[in-house]
């Protein structure tokens, strides 16, 4: 019998990571298990590999303890041995498990027999008295409706359209089975029904434009600020920069030699893992591209696509890239735990923070010199250049914190974890201001509105979105921390979020393929796009009339945005 080597289970568990969404785990099982070495080509592994290798595993046992008894006969309406029993008990003693179960089933039979008969009769009696009631209820539902026509008619145009807010209406009713409502103590969330959402909403292909030419899934996108460049990173080691034209699209594919640089991060082949571009984010005037590798490398890049220079010191892949506002710092955070300042000028690094006692997840500048880093250690640091110890410490998060970012303006750190909770924190106290608490899985990300003080739009509130793995986005009134809505519009895990230049808007980008837009005045889904893959991350660029989407099938879409 052939046996699996420890170098194709580790692939197998990597890949079910992977698949899981488990990406930090993935990302740390990769690194210390030497994946991107391994020779296993990953085209041949088939989807849920993992799950088939084990249950086969399972059904083998099974039925070799079953089949080996040849004085019992197989009873394929009772399963005799639990998972567990087949993974710790030799064959031996499942053949005796499986005697011993048949012998009490055939005994207990007979008494169960008269029982059985008994439950038919009382069965029967209450199938007729169901019956006997639903033609009540539909006797019921006639006269209801006739009576609710006229009220109907006025609100036809608007169906499946309204929000509430937890100021206007709150929930006295039981959750209803779809899961939509929350129960008596949180607000209403806003229930939209994606099949009218799609076919009333959805942005037309007219409006899209398709970028093709990555071989692998795109994990990134990013607008430069200053104009029609759109960058994209993906898992087949290279960014590009798209030229995107003014104006609205022509609909279709792009994928000419015209339109796109190609930023290739390594030579020759490009389907090694180590050098996944992971994180890529624009200088403040446009003028470089800054991109972080699976390899520990970032490499500042020009728009012609020339690379300027590569900056290496750490030692693991490197999950977040970010440029301070001046454009005179680059900072990144790394899964060998530290996070380091570079200074863009000298291609040097400055100083190297090493804080954290697990992979760091996420950075965010607060202004030019001093910056917060999350970490699977479930801590939160605020560092600053100079200093050899952080200037602040956060903890309160019982799980991974997958991401922290400053308000407008630099005085309020919003953080997000596995703990299935977003913290509010100012720099004036240790404990946080606000726990916010009504997601029901893990937070992947969360997003500011450029609105309140310090902003372009300095009279619209300042609120806080949240993306979780329960499929949902939350609003939050960062003053109260309170939450103001909840946009239950998708049916997989949510990625990304993005604000519109103008605050109002919110596009959002899942796993269930689709990316919907939400008006925060109206309070509903305006826009939706459906695309052939998963969303990894949705970008507003600075005209906000281009929103890009990248994509799990190699794909990145731009589409035009008017109302």
């Amino acid at each position: 019998m052939s046996s699996i080597t420890s170098e194709e289970l580790n692939y197998l568990v990597f890949r079910y990571l992977q698949e899981s969404g488990l990406l930090h785990s993935a990302f740390v099982l990769g690194y210390e298990a030497g994946i991107n070495k391994c020779n296993i080509d990953g085209n041949l592994v088939p989807p849920r590999a993992l799950i088939t290798f084990v249950q086969k595993g399972l059904q083998y046992l099974e039925m070799e303890a079953n089949l080996s008894n040849s004085d019992v006969d197989m009873d394929e309406d009772f399963s005799f041995l639990q998972p567990m029993d087949l993974i710790t008990k030799d064959v031996c003693e499942l053949r005796q498990m499986v005697k011993e179960k048949k012998k009490n089933l055939n005994g207990d039979r007979d008494k169960e027999n008269d029982v059985d008969r008994g439950h038919e009769i009382e069965h029967g009696r209450v199938k007729e008295k169901e019956r006997l009631d639903r033609e009540r209820e539909r006797e019921r539902d006639k006269e209801r409706v006739e009576n609710e026509k006229e009220p109907e008619k006025q609100h036809e145009s608007h169906p499946d359209k309204e929000m509430l807010t937890v100021q206007e209406e709150k929930v006295n009713s039981k959750p209803e089975e779809n899961g939509v409502l929350q129960g008596e103590k949180g607000p209403e969330p806003m229930d939209i029904a994606t099949t009218s959402a799609s076919q009333s909403f959805e942005i037309p292909n007219s409006d899209v434009t398709i970028l093709e030419g990555h071989t692998s899934e795109v994990c990134a996108c990013a607008w430069s600020p200053a104009g029609s460049l759109l960058a994209s990173g993906s898992g087949d080691s290279t960014a590009r920069i798209w030229t995107i034209a003014d104006g609205t699209s022509k609909g279709g594919a792009q994928n000419g030699p015209l339109n796109v640089l190609v930023l290739k991060h390594v030579k020759g082949r490009t389907n090694e893992k180590s050098k996944d571009v992971t994180t890529l984010d624009w200088n403040g005037e446009g003028t470089l591209l800054a991109t972080g590798s699976y390899d520990g490398q970032a490499r500042i890049w020009s728009t012609n696509g020339d690379l300027k220079c590569t900056l290496s010191k750490h030692k693991g892949p490197i999950f977040s890239l970010k440029w301070n506002k001046k454009g005179d710092y680059l900072l990144t955070g790394s899964c060998d735990k530290t996070a380091i300042v570079w200074d863009v000028k000298t291609e040097e690094w400055k100083q190297q923070f090493e804080f954290h006692s697990g992979p760091t997840l996420d950075v965010d500048w607060r202004n030019n010199v001093s910056f917060a880093t999350s970490s699977t250690d479930n801590m939160i640091y605020v560092c600053k250049i100079g200093e050899n110890r952080p200037i602040k410490t956060f903890a309160g998060h019982q799980g991974e914190v997958n991401c922290v970012k400053w308000d407008p303006t630099g005085s309020l750190l919003a953080s997000c974890s596995d703990d299935v909770t977003a913290k509010i924190w100012n720099m004036k106290q240790d404990k946080y201001v606000h726990d916010l608490r009504e997601h029901s899985k893990e937070i992947y990300t969360i997003r500011w509105s450029p609105t309140g003080s310090g902003t372009n739009n300095p009279n619209q509130q300042l609120i806080l979105a949240s993306a979780s793995f329960d499929s949902t986005v939350k609003l939050w009134d960062v003053e109260l921390g309170k939450l103001l809505y909840s946009l239950n519009g998708h049916r997989e895990p949510v990625y990304s979020l993005a604000f519109s230049p103008n605050g109002e808007y919110l596009a959002s980008g899942s796993l269930d393929k689709s990316m919907h837009i939400w008006s925060l005045k109206e309070g509903k889904i305006v826009k939706t796009y459906t695309g052939n893959g998963g969303i990894f991350e949705v970008c507003w660029n600075k005209e906000g009339d281009k929103i890009a989407a990248c994509f799990a099938n190699h794909t990145v879409c731009v589409l035009d945005f008017r109302m």
